[in-house]
């Protein structure tokens, strides 16, 4: 007993179909570029802890940080802007 109630030769039978159906060349694509993925997104994920960076606020959090008096950057007060004028 293998995965889930599949055993080796079920896999194996399985991977052979799949094979067939897209052929290995496209299956070798597909798995560079699922691999890229999934390195560039660890990279990124590493890069913002790294930086210390605090995640991005909504609208709403921005409207409440200036309403109470905090300081905020020109870009988050220009997106709050923008997403006013887009309700109104």
């Amino acid at each position: 007993m293998g995965f889930g109630g599949i055993g080796i030769t079920e896999l194996l039978i399985i991977l052979a179909i799949v094979a067939l159906l897209f052929g290995t060349k496209k299956l070798r694509n597909i798995g560079g570029d699922l691999g890229g993925a999934i390195k560039g997104f660890k990279d990124a994920m590493t890069k913002g802890e790294a930086a210390g960076r605090e995640p991005d606020r909504g609208p709403v959090e921005q409207i409440e940080q200036r309403e109470a008096g905090e300081s905020s950057t020109p870009q988050a007060e220009a997106k709050v802007r923008q997403d006013q004028r887009n309700v109104s």
